[in-house]
């Protein structure tokens, strides 16, 4: 079976790792989550395996499976075992990988002595049930049976090695910060958490001060920033209403950086408690800062930041903006989540499903990005350079007892930018606009008008 050939690879790499996938260890998931089972062909242990096998082959259809056992089931038996198994297990399965990789992140080489972390928000499609429609919801400007079920997707990465630390999903329409303080129990405290726009706002970086953490954040497009020294302010504008900035000037660090005193807006968020609100301080200083990106010949792009990290001395502002340039790998690691992986569309069609098929993704991105970590130590380049497709075409096909192969390098391309455009011209049809049970009664009343 394929998953005895992923252990043994695994275990040439990272004997923890490999024990996670083993038959003790997920009997002890199963156990943990009270899950109690009578003996079956596809008891959990094949079934896990089979589920893992299913992901690492990008999520290939129920009946190649059979192509990977000795064992002798329908695709409704499959199924209807992977059912049986709470998601609890599943989430156990996928913090024993997370304890797993703990070292290899807690011994990742530190930006001036802090971890840090990536967050962004992603989404995913899933198949247009009944029950998933109600739960996730689909885009706007849809009618009722024309579309599928999307649900967003709010990721943890850890930056250094790439590894997901969290996932969590939401309704299609919630907003990243809705979430974002969930993400914060799976840091300690001095670490630093990158994110966009979305999460550059006074109630999260008051959050993550009060948790001894730290934030760099793209300042969001409605925040008025001055860097003009002794500026005046306005306090209590409503947002996006156009005037002084909100923020009170405090000292100038450098050209175009300053420190600044955010205060506590009059209005709480929908996602938090009037009582976790009420308990945030009244305001907090906190460093602005702003840096331009070349681009192309004559272009150039100014980005501003938002940071708790105060001193311009042991942060210096070219690192900081080094820092945030890194930001950009966590697109990469979602494209190679949803794309590489095939991630975007997930098979299951109740929620609970999805949600296991969520877990599995995550486990097998995380069995990978293991590789590739390893590869990277042993070729001497950075993790982020090895390439995701070969790991896991590596992870497919291992041998058992097989060495770890050098994999592929990707070339390093500084400050590079594609427009989001579509080579390929998709096929001209048109628009799903009416159910298709409707479509279905108008082209009978065609066929039977011609008739």
């Amino acid at each position: 079976m394929l998953l005895h050939r992923v252990r043994a690879a695994l275990r040439r790499i990272q004997e923890d790792l490999a024990r996670v996938l083993g038959p003790e260890q997920i009997a002890a998931a199963c156990h943990e989550a009270g899950y109690q089972h009578r003996k079956r062909i596809l008891d959990p242990i094949t079934t896990i395996h089979l589920f893992v096998t299913q992901i690492l082959h990008g999520n290939m259809a129920v009946a190649r499976l059979r192509d990977f056992t000795d064992r002798v089931f329908t695709e409704a038996a499959y199924c209807k075992a992977r059912g049986r198994i709470p998601l609890s297990v599943f989430r156990n399965l996928v913090k024993r990988i997370g304890s797993a990789l703990q070292p290899t992140i807690d011994g990742d080489e530190r930006w001036h002595g802090h971890r840090t972390f990536n967050a962004d928000g992603s989404s995913f499609s899933m198949p247009d049930t009944p029950e998933l429609q109600r739960v996730f919801g689909q885009p706007g400007g849809q009618r009722p049976g024309c579309g599928f079920p999307v649900a967003h997707l709010l990721t943890l990465f850890h930056a250094g090695t790439g590894f997901i630390v969290k996932v969590l999903t939401a309704p299609l329409r919630t907003h990243d910060m809705a979430q974002a303080a969930l993400l914060h129990p799976e840091l300690a405290q001095g670490d630093i958490l990158i994110g966009d726009r979305g999460f550059c706002s006074f109630v999260h970086l008051a959050l993550l001060v009060g948790r001894g953490l730290h934030g760099v954040f793209r300042a969001h497009q409605k925040q008025l920033i001055d860097f003009e020294p002794h500026r005046r302010y306005q306090k209590g504008r409503k947002r996006g209403q156009k005037g002084l900035p909100t923020s009170r000037w405090l000292q100038r660090l450098g050209k175009q950086d300053q420190l600044v005193e955010y205060f506590k807006p009059k209005q709480c968020p929908e996602w938090m408690s009037a009582k976790e609100y009420d308990a945030l301080p009244a305001s907090l200083v906190v460093r602005e800062l702003r840096y331009t990106i070349p681009r192309g010949a004559f272009r150039t792009r100014e980005v501003t930041l938002v940071t708790t990290l105060l001193s311009a001395e042991q942060y210096p502002k070219a690192e900081l903006a080094k820092l945030y340039g890194v930001r950009w790998s966590v697109e990469t690691n979602l494209r190679h989540l949803k794309q590489t992986m095939q991630m975007d569309v997930l098979h299951c069609e109740t929620v609970s499903g999805v949600l296991k098929e969520l877990m599995i993704f995550v486990l097998v991105y995380n069995l990978v990005r293991a590789v590739m970590y390893e590869a990277a130590q042993r070729q001497e380049v950075a993790v982020n350079r090895i390439s995701f497709a070969d790991a896991l075409g590596w992870l497919r096909h291992a041998k058992p007892g097989s060495e770890l192969r050098e994999l592929k390098v990707n070339p390093e391309r500084p400050n590079r930018f594609e427009p989001r455009v579509l080579k390929r011209r998709p096929k001209q049809y048109d628009i799903m606009n009416k159910p298709r049970k409707t479509l279905h009664r108008e082209l009978r009343k065609k066929q039977l008008a011609l008739s």
